[in-house]
């Protein structure tokens, strides 16, 4: 998992500006982390839109006012994400060309946006996509949307969970962090995530979440058929603590994977080449720092930067693949986080405009074909697929 990679990676070199990679030589021969820092400017881009809208509501279509969010000693962080109630989290499937149209001359924020792209590449990316699968499904555009999409696909592709997974004390990292670091006492949970009674501390808290992933993740490799399978995915995918719980619980497994990497880095070990971009950031120069300035805000203010995709591949092991729209007729078209693991992780999909949003393709030409009712959320659901505390099969 820690290897030295001697070919320069595109997308790490693209998420630094078109520079070459500073470690480029330092993988050769002694460097420091702050001759990267000095190396590494990323270049800031206004988009013109606040990362917490929802990008593909319109304005008569979002909630009124804030909501307030439990943040480090029960401090209260705002934010625009509309109540559990108001949402679903994966809309249902559109064909892919006829999206591409509507989305092109639709009035959302989204559209706006995606209006600056040349209509021939927009058209072009979207007609390839349609070449490999047959449907798509909008992912909520709030600052999840990554880990949403990506978990969405692990829990309906999986064919078996991974090693990792199937540790018995993963519910205990979160503990074994904040004893090693003392990092967990400043995490942010959104307020659909209740503290229960308010006995339970953020270490407990995330215990919690991490053992719910577990046993979401076997149930779902333990389904009987793929319809079975999209029905508990669709039951998990409600916006409540539920789906929340599990995204912080990703959120967390990045952090214990970025913690591993540093101590790896300071004692002059092998890592993957996306780690010196990770600490090369002025704002990202420790796990710490990590943390407070950009993987707390996943979810709240802000969504995962690229280099930040990579540490969710490795963290899951699991490689995302990801048909980026606007770079049609480029190599970069079809990027790989990570792009050295293709032959031995599971590979997901993904679709992004923009390295900001990304939306679910589904209904492989050549595959499992996603049955058409998916989203309708029926009753006769086994009890044990959904029951957090039951690692059960579903039958």
């Amino acid at each position: 998992m820690k290897r030295k990679r001697r070919k320069k990676n595109a997308a790490v070199t693209e998420a630094m500006g078109g520079e070459e990679d500073p470690k480029e030589e330092a993988l050769q021969g002694p460097s420091t982390l702050a001759d990267v820092r000095e190396e590494y400017r990323p270049p800031v881009e206004d988009l013109g839109v606040s990362e917490e809208e929802d990008l593909y509501r319109g304005a008569e279509d979002l909630p009124q006012g804030p909501v307030k969010h439990a943040g480090p000693g029960g401090a209260l962080f705002e934010s625009t994400l509309p109540k559990a109630e108001d949402r679903c989290s994966l809309e249902p499937m559109l064909d892919i060309l006829s999206y591409s149209e509507s989305e092109w001359k639709g009035n959302t924020t989204k559209s706006t946006l995606i209006r600056k792209i040349p209509l021939p590449v927009w058209s072009q990316g979207y007609t390839k996509l349609s070449q490999r699968f047959e449907s798509l499904r909008r992912v909520r555009g709030d600052n999840y949307c990554a880990l949403r999409a990506t978990l969405f696909q692990v829990l309906s592709t999986s064919t078996q969970p991974p090693v990792w997974l199937q540790v018995e004390h993963i519910s205990t990292w979160a503990e074994e962090l904040e004893a090693r670091e003392g990092l967990i006492g400043q995490w942010m949970f959104p307020s659909e995530c209740r503290q229960g009674d308010g006995s339970e501390d953020a270490v407990q808290q995330l215990k919690r979440y991490m053992e719910l992933l577990q046993n979401r993740w076997q149930a779902a490799v333990g389904c009987s058929s793929m319809e079975v399978r999209q029905r508990l995915c669709e039951r998990v995918f409600q916006g409540g603590e539920e789906e929340l719980g599990l995204l912080e619980a990703l959120k967390l497994l990045m952090l214990v994977r970025a913690s591993e990497f540093h101590t790896a880095m300071q004692e002059g070990g092998d890592v993957p080449v996306f780690c010196w971009l990770l600490y090369a950031r002025d704002s990202s120069d420790c796990p710490r720092t990590f943390l407070s300035n950009h993987l707390s805000r996943v979810g709240f203010s802000g969504g995962l930067e690229q280099v930040e995709m990579f540490l969710l591949g490795y963290a899951l092991q699991c490689t995302i693949q990801v048909y980026r729209l606007y770079m049609t007729d480029t190599e970069e078209f079809v990027t790989y986080y990570p792009d050295d693991h293709k032959e031995d992780w599971p590979c997901v999909c993904l679709v992004t405009e923009d390295d900001r949003h990304y939306n679910v393709p589904v209904g492989q030409h050549n595959g499992l074909q996603v049955p058409e009712d998916v989203t309708a959320i029926p009753e006769d659901i086994p009890p044990d697929c959904l029951d957090s505390k039951s690692q059960a099969d579903c039958h």
